[in-house]
């Protein structure tokens, strides 16, 4: 691909969005960058910002007609947004679980369902999905969370296989702790189980002092860019942890991983 394709990112209202639409639009790339509100969005130079609600079908639908009355074309979708949710499985709603999986899975069902068609007319495209180290791993207090993930890969691997012969590949960028208001600012179930309270403490503040010690969005914003204008490859981990944990959960029995996660965690 060259630098001079049409990219649109969701989500790049902060973190990992914002940090890629930006390096996106130092390669050169006709960038797109879509905020919930476009009103209360801070500009970013070489971006052109959109509204769109990713759990909003008819709000996906306008902002991709925009972008291609605009563009012509679009050339790579980066699906970036996302939300978390901290707690046991046990305390979490169905409600909590239905919201989580509306922007993380089925966000990206209705992108990716909004820009395939004209990607197969192009017969070309790229679609760059964000998953997490909780694609491939279990996350205790996460479990949704993680489970939305391990959708997103499933989900991404198969429309690989269905997209190809029009020209098109998808791919994963899995990146562990990062520096950013998600992982930072995770909220927690509003039902709580006290049975669950010492543990799930611990959990949170792994989780914090993991945050505050990662590398912050660039990094993964540079894997995302590779991902898209590089050559295919379905998995990518941004150098350091990320690639580390690809690698003992490739290569390691199940039985240490597993006592390893447990320890990383503060579980007993």
């Amino acid at each position: 691909m060259s630098n001079s394709n049409v990219v649109v990112i969701t989500g790049v209202s902060s973190g990992i969005g914002r940090a890629t639409a930006a390096k996106f639009a130092l390669r050169g790339c006709r960038v797109f960058g879509t905020v919930r509100n476009l009103a209360r969005a801070h500009p970013l130079p070489g971006v052109e910002l959109v509204e769109m609600d990713v759990r909003d079908e008819a709000s996906v639908q306008r902002a991709f007609q925009t972008i291609i009355a605009l563009a012509k074309r679009i050339d790579v979708l980066v699906n970036s947004a996302g939300v978390t949710l901290l707690g046991a499985t046990e305390e979490t709603s169905i409600a909590e679980a239905q919201a989580l999986f509306d922007t993380n899975v089925f966000g990206i069902l209705r992108t990716t369902r909004a820009v395939l068609p004209h990607m197969r007319t192009q017969r070309s495209g790229r679609i760059v999905n964000i998953s997490s180290v909780l694609g491939f791993l279990p996350a205790p207090y996460m479990g949704l969370y993680s489970a939305s993930k391990h959708a997103v890969e499933g989900l991404s691997e198969t429309l690989d296989h269905e997209v190809r012969k029009f020209g098109i590949r998808v791919a994963l960028v899995e990146p562990s702790f990062t520096k950013t208001s998600l992982d930072a600012n995770a909220p927690d179930v509003a039902a709580k189980v006290s049975a669950y309270d010492a543990e799930r403490g611990a959990v949170s503040q792994t989780i914090r002092t993991s945050v505050q010690k990662a590398p912050d969005a660039d990094r993964v914003a540079s894997t995302v860019v590779e991902a898209a204008l590089g050559a295919w490859k379905m998995r990518r981990t941004p150098k350091g942890e990320a690639t580390l944990l690809s690698r003992l959960r490739r290569f390691m029995p199940s039985g240490p991983v597993d006592s390893g996660l447990r320890k990383t965690f503060g579980l007993s």
